[in-house]
């Protein structure tokens, strides 16, 4: 009997760059309205920093358009004296340690009670997975006085780590919703072969989950950050020696209304150190905000 002969594979045929340029074409209007759009939000971060680098004395007689002129009247002196002012950099530091502290606290617990939750049997599990779920609906405002009378109880009023520990309350909750959610995505079959290996829990977490979960890890850092970098309401609530850098520009704002060249730089040095943090991270923030979504 004759041996069939192989099958003919037909070359898939290839784009014509006329079909090609038809839908660059088609997608033109879209990237002009999210580039317009992009634009939109990039104006004020300009004006900011234009508004930054010119004295006082020239905002307050004509108006920004001055660094256009010729000689410019543009000057990095507003920055110098803030780097050389201790109340500002006293401020930086102890955002940072606010900041990066909640964050790795909120980071390290959530992605291990989100890895519980996700894929370990103990009683109850469901419905504590649903009591974390409500914490989400709860508005820290409720919290802010009776957090204030227990700070004052315990003596860690007016310091750090009771501002920390106030974030890492309510991070915690949208934390582990979004890490559970993302661990239960993970295929089964990889963390079955690792348990047959004689592989421990801690060593799973270790090995597999951070690693395969990183996207989300990531994207969680992010938001834990900037929200934690930008708070003004709790830091005003249980801080009055420890100032984050948000309160000491608005006791700037309060004392010196009319000065414009202090508050103008300190208000861009706030926004740029967020923004390079999401700049870093940013391949991941797309992947972490899909976290559970698809399966």
């Amino acid at each position: 009997m004759a041996a069939a002969s192989p099958a003919i594979e037909l070359p898939s045929p290839r784009d014509r760059t006329s079909a090609k340029i038809l839908r660059a074409v088609a997608k033109t209007p879209l990237h002009l309205i999210l580039v317009a759009l992009g634009a939109l939000w990039l104006v004020p971060t300009f004006g900011l920093f234009i508004t930054s680098i010119l004295p006082a004395s020239a905002l307050a007689n004509k108006g920004w358009w001055q660094i256009f002129s010729h000689p410019s009247v543009a000057t990095w002196s507003n920055y110098d004296k803030l780097f050389h002012n201790s109340g500002l950099l006293n401020a930086l530091k102890t955002t940072a340690y606010i900041a990066v502290g909640n964050t790795l606290i909120v980071v390290i617990i959530g992605a291990m009670a989100g890895y519980a939750f996700a894929w370990l049997e103990f009683p109850g599990r469901d419905w504590i997975f649903v009591g974390v779920i409500g914490l989400l609906v709860v508005p820290l405002q409720m919290a802010l006085i009776p957090m204030f009378k227990l700070y004052d109880t315990f003596g860690i009023f007016d310091t750090v780590i009771s501002i920390i520990l106030f974030h890492v309350a309510f991070g915690l909750p949208f934390a582990i919703f979004l890490l559970r959610n993302f661990f239960v995505g993970l295929p089964k079959d990889i963390l079955e072969s690792a348990r047959i290996d004689g592989a421990s829990e801690i060593t799973i977490f270790l090995r597999l989950i951070l690693p395969l979960g990183l996207p989300a890890i990531a994207s969680l850092a992010i938001f834990q950050f900037l929200w934690t970098w930008n708070d003004l309401i709790v830091a005003l609530t249980f801080g009055q020696n420890v100032q984050p850098i948000t309160v000491w520009i608005f006791g700037q704002l309060r004392e010196f209304g009319t000065s414009i060249d202090v508050i103008a730089p300190a208000s861009f040095i706030s926004l740029v150190v967020p923004l390079c943090v999401f700049f870093a991270f940013q391949r991941y923030f797309v992947q972490g905000l899909l976290a559970g979504s698809v399966k």
